[in-house]
């Protein structure tokens, strides 16, 4: 056995190969031939069969004892192959190539021989200053993105991935996000699964394009200024017999175990993460997307099912061999995936998307933490949309819904996400959520926006839920862009626009998020209007947050501030541009000299009928700016 490849096959094994892509597969070795190297461990017999081979089967020899099967064969790019494996059983199967960077548009499951995706990187620049400036002190406001169903063309078939370089980046950009993140885009069978569901690890669906096209995308992204996150999905996959399921006629990348193999919740089957050879599948994954595909990030997707054995349904009784819930082989893979990542790459996301009260998921693993650095805040999520969607006078009592979450703000550095899972199946857009006449629901939303935008946390939120679409999300179809025809859509998705500038351009909205100091809770103890103050690392950059959480306006309200002198509102959610009912807004503000609630000084505003006031102080330099109004219009 050539000593090289032996080296390779070792850390394969053993479990510490993050690169087998670029060894495992299809690679060109010459003119017009390309090596083959497949791992199928309990095997009779590995073949190659495609086009260029007229579908007949080229046999692949083992290599030693690796589990590992090696030949050569002379074929064209573009050709269609797949692997043929003789079960122990004598039973012949065909079987997609695990490590394929492409392959042919669905149905079928064949791959398709290329090389290594190639692309010439034009973002030296964006990844120069991405190392220079971690996420954690900058604004972080993500923009979450189904491809297949954000345009369409006029015929229902998808835009591409060179289209999408025009359709999405500048419409993201121009509205105030700072990341994209795209729902699954690897290889997958099944529309309805959204990509979660998935078969070629290392291959961007065909659905859109060639890899090539992928990558140019991402390096489009960059050079406007967006980061680019990616789903990615490493507990479970399709449960298609001819993709990795009993690859090699045993479990041989799902557990061997039916019962742990089975995940009964999505349909699918669940890694086997105690098994070597997958993690060095499921790492090489990892940096695949990070590495050669220059993605900022990877959202890792159903943490929790990997965290826990009883987390499916029919477990519920499943014990690790301490007798504790955990699932030990799935805290250790996940560890082990922020330990290489972030070796390689100590400037990117890992975000998790756990559901649970799991502790330390974005601590550092030497201080008994996960890794990540980000989580998503699934409590936050939830009790937010339960409260907005109640009838204001109702959810008077359920204020707890909302300052709850003050009590575990800073345990994990968040991400406070409004996604897909909330939008579909019954459960309604965000904007068809809130209670009231169409009128009352949009200014419910504004307000809740702000919420958002300005509770300490890195941001989420799903394409369409910009301008308040009404239907949900659907992913056979385009999104509603004949809404943005409506006056009150086209001033909500300027609202958005407007709010995520905003935030962008105040530190104290993201410089001490994970910082007791970057939030000082002023009014938390009425049931109908909340106030906070969020801060920066300077004593000059403060922000005022005042929401009014009933239909009611509120003269001379009284909020407490952080000194004397000039303030400002800068921004009103009732605003005639947002859809509110204000045409002259209140904007300077002069303190009272009167303390108010343990703060040195107070201002008097008139505060909207649910809506929310934005203030923050004037510094000497704008103190001279013009006069602004400070009375409203009815």
């Amino acid at each position: 056995m050539d000593e090289t490849l032996a080296k390779w096959l070792y850390l394969f094994n053993r479990g510490d190969d993050n690169q087998s892509f670029r060894r495992f597969g299809a690679h060109r070795v010459g003119p017009g031939r390309w090596q083959f190297l497949v791992w199928a461990p309990n095997a009779k017999a590995v073949a190659i069969v495609g086009e260029f081979s007229d579908w007949q089967p080229t046999a692949l020899k083992p290599v030693g004892e690796t589990g590992c099967w090696l030949g050569e064969h002379a074929g064209d790019v573009g050709q269609l192959y797949k692997v043929q494996v003789t079960t122990r059983t004598g039973e012949i199967v065909e079987k997609i190539d695990p490590f394929a960077f492409a392959f042919e548009k669905k149905p079928g499951t064949a791959a398709k021989l290329t090389d290594l995706p190639q692309h010439a990187w034009q973002d030296t620049a964006w990844l120069t200053q991405r190392k220079d400036h971690l996420s954690y002190d900058r604004p972080l406001n993500i923009y979450e993105l189904h491809l297949g169903s954000f345009k369409r063309h006029e015929d229902g078939s998808y835009i591409t991935y060179r289209e999408a370089i025009n359709e999405v980046l500048p419409y993201v950009k121009k509205l105030g996000y700072t990341h994209l993140e795209l729902m699954p885009l690897m290889e997958h069978l099944l529309d309805a699964s959204w990509g979660y569901q998935l078969m070629g690890y290392f291959a961007p669906t065909s659905r859109f394009g060639p890899p090539e096209d992928f990558l140019a995308f991402i390096d489009a992204a960059h050079q406007l200024g967006l980061g680019v996150i990616m789903d990615w999905v490493p507990g479970h996959f399709i449960r298609n017999t001819d993709t990795l399921a009993q690859f090699d006629g045993t479990p041989t990348f799902e557990y061997a175990d039916p019962h742990r193999a089975d995940n009964v919740r999505w349909g699918t089957w669940n890694f086997d993460l105690g098994k070597a050879q997958v993690q060095s599948f499921l790492l090489s994954s990892a940096m695949f997307w990070l590495d050669w595909c220059h993605l900022d990030g990877l959202r890792v997707d159903a943490v929790s099912n990997m965290l826990y054995m009883d987390y499916d349904a029919g477990k519920e009784h499943d014990r690790n061999r301490f007798g504790g819930r955990e699932n030990l082989e799935g805290t250790a893979f996940l560890k082990r995936l922020n330990t290489q990542v972030f070796a390689a790459h100590p400037d990117v996301l890992m975000i998790a998307e756990e559901s649970s009260d799991y502790p330390k998921v974005s601590a550092p693993i030497d201080t008994g933490g996960l890794g990540f650095n980000y989580k998503w805040n699934m409590g936050w999520m939830n009790d937010t949309l339960k409260y907005f969607s109640t009838d204001p006078y109702a959810r008077q009592a359920h204020i707890d819904q909302l300052t709850f979450s003050w009590v575990y703000m800073q345990n994990e550095q968040f991400i406070l996400p409004f996604s897909h899972d909330e939008v579909v199946h019954g459960k309604k857009s965000l904007m068809h959520k809130m209670p009231g006449d169409r009128y009352n629901q949009f200014a419910n939303l504004r307000t809740m926006a702000v919420w958002h935008m300005t509770f300490p946390g890195k941001k989420l939120l799903f394409m369409g839920s910009e301008w308040g679409q009404f239907l949900e999300w659907r992913d056979w179809s385009q999104l509603e862009w004949v809404d943005l025809n409506d006056p009150l859509n086209e001033k909500m998705q300027t609202f958005t626009t407007v709010l995520n500038h905003l935030y962008q351009a105040t530190p104290a909205l993201w410089q001490e998020d994970f910082q007791a100091h970057g939030i000082n809770i002023t009014i938390g103890d009425r049931s109908d209007v909340i106030a906070y103050e969020r801060r920066g690392r300077a004593d000059k950059d403060r922000l005022i947050v005042v929401l009014n959480l009933l239909p009611e306006q509120r003269d001379q309200f009284i909020v407490p501030v952080p000194h004397a002198g000039l303030y400002e509102i800068g921004l009103n959610t009732e605003s005639a541009r947002f859809g509110g009912t204000w045409t002259h807004l209140q904007r300077r503000l002069r303190t009272r000299g009167k303390p108010e609630r343990g703060q040195p000084d107070s201002v008097a505003v008139v505060l909207p009928a649910m809506g929310a006031l934005l203030i923050k102080p004037l510094t000497e330099k704008t103190q001279g700016a013009g006069s602004m109004e400070v009375k409203r219009d009815d």
